[in-house]
């Protein structure tokens, strides 16, 4: 029996990895599938070369009682047919467990952006394989990422209302929540929504930015057309742009501010405060 994650290349794969480790999972039980060896080559566990888009290339992927991470490709419309390629490898091999890191929110999650998850989770259903859908909310780095900016700019723009909120952990939170549901018992055919504890405005967020770095930066409410020409200006592609837009009028509606505490209690601590992660990236302009 394997520890097997899809997309084990990428920022969250790495992290679930470490993080078996960690828990003292042998190495020699941990197969990572990548697209390429040479970026594999310092997972320090096993490898499996693979491609999404081309599904004969997951054939011994998988064997039976396997415990399988799928982690979802990085291609809004594209990633139903590349996820049915490891669903169907992993059915025909008869794994024990497919986890799927999917959108929070799941079934009800209206937005663009959530469509191919929707569309996996059905697969997954439809394949009768023992499952755990691990429904993510948004990783705080994709706004902490971008702190510099906001400092330089003076402030953090989007069409995001004032008093709206979004409920964010780091990556590092939910990949420790991958890794206890691949580890653990009592995860098979659930499905856990998770977020981080405490939900924040982005009046909130830039007052801290501004508070940790000593520089002024506010929040700025745009419209949905003017963050749409902001975006297009910096050479982003239509479609994603339309999908970024919709995303801020799902948070003013609502979608990602829930807190049912799912994520702290997999992870068996309280999740990582935004004020950290605000830190750990300043630190990393030093």
């Amino acid at each position: 029996m394997s520890i097997v994650i899809t997309g084990a290349n990428g920022q969250l794969g790495r992290l679930v990895i470490a993080d078996l480790l960690a828990r003292g999972v042998p190495a020699e039980e941990i197969t990572a599938v990548v697209r390429s060896a040479e970026k594999g080559a310092d997972l320090g566990v096993r490898l499996h070369v693979a491609d999404y888009d081309q599904p004969e290339t997951f054939k011994g992927a998988f064997a039976a009682g396997d415990r399988v991470l799928l982690i979802s490709g990085s291609e809004p419309g594209r990633r139903v047919p590349q996820h049915r390629a490891v669903i169907d490898a992993a059915a025909a091999a008869g794994v024990a467990q497919l986890a799927y890191t999917g959108v929070f929110g799941g079934p009800d999650a209206w937005f663009a952006l959530a469509a191919d998850h929707r569309g996996t989770e059905e697969l997954i259903r439809a394949s009768g394989l023992p499952h755990t859908f691990l429904r993510n909310n948004w990783y705080s780095e994709m706004y902490t990422g971008d702190v510099a900016g906001a400092i330089a700019r003076g402030a953090v723009a989007n069409a995001v209302d004032p008093d709206s909120r979004i409920a964010t952990a780091p990556r590092r939170d939910f990949a420790a929540a991958a890794a206890a549901v691949l580890t653990g018992e009592g995860h098979l055919n659930r499905a856990y929504e998770l977020s981080g504890d405490t939900a924040w405005t982005f009046g909130e967020f830039a007052a801290e930015v501004s508070r940790q770095s000593g520089k002024p930066v506010a929040h700025a409410t745009v419209t949905p057309a003017e963050l749409t020409a902001i975006l297009l200006g910096v050479g982003l592609p239509e479609g994603f742009v339309d999908i970024l837009v919709e995303v801020d009028d799902a948070i003013n509606k609502g979608a990602l501010a829930g807190t049912p505490g799912d994520l702290a209690t997999l992870i068996g601590r309280p999740t990582t405060p935004i004020a950290e992660t605000i830190a750990e990236d300043l630190a990393k302009l030093n």
